[in-house]
């Protein structure tokens, strides 16, 4: 099975968490943690701030790894590295995704995520517990 290296955007801000919305492929309109995937001589938090700069049109910091997801797609095992993030500068631009929503922590569950996502918000439901 092809395996694929990816690294995602843990954005929270004011108890809420933001949240990006699929537009194209066989997992369009499912919600997801912004990201991509890292390319050959990135680390992870490069490629992070990589992806973030072309698909939000923002520049964040990198403050600290949460978690690695791994999991099987039918097509794919995805391997994702999680990391807690901040904006320095922009505002958080859609130029790839659909839509995009900050919901509470309290209650992430609003909307449709990625089977891989799941356990990313299970993890901060524990962590952030109100």
């Amino acid at each position: 099975m092809k395996s694929i290296k990816v690294v995602a955007a843990i954005i929270i801000n004011d108890g809420r968490l933001f949240a990006t919305q699929r537009g194209y492929g066989a997992w369009k309109d499912w919600w997801e943690f912004p990201g991509g995937k890292v390319e050959t001589g990135e680390t992870a938090e490069e490629a992070l701030k990589r992806e973030i700069r072309e698909e939000l049109d923002t520049e964040i910091s990198v403050d600290e790894f949460l978690m690695t997801v791994e999991y099987d797609y039918p097509e794919f095992h995805l391997s994702m590295d999680c990391f807690l993030c901040s904006v320095v500068s922009g505002n958080l631009t859609l130029l790839e995704h659909e839509a995009a929503k900050w919901l509470p922590l309290t209650d992430p569950l609003q909307v449709r995520w990625l089977p891989s996502d799941i356990e990313v918000v299970e993890k901060l439901a524990e962590r952030f517990a109100c």
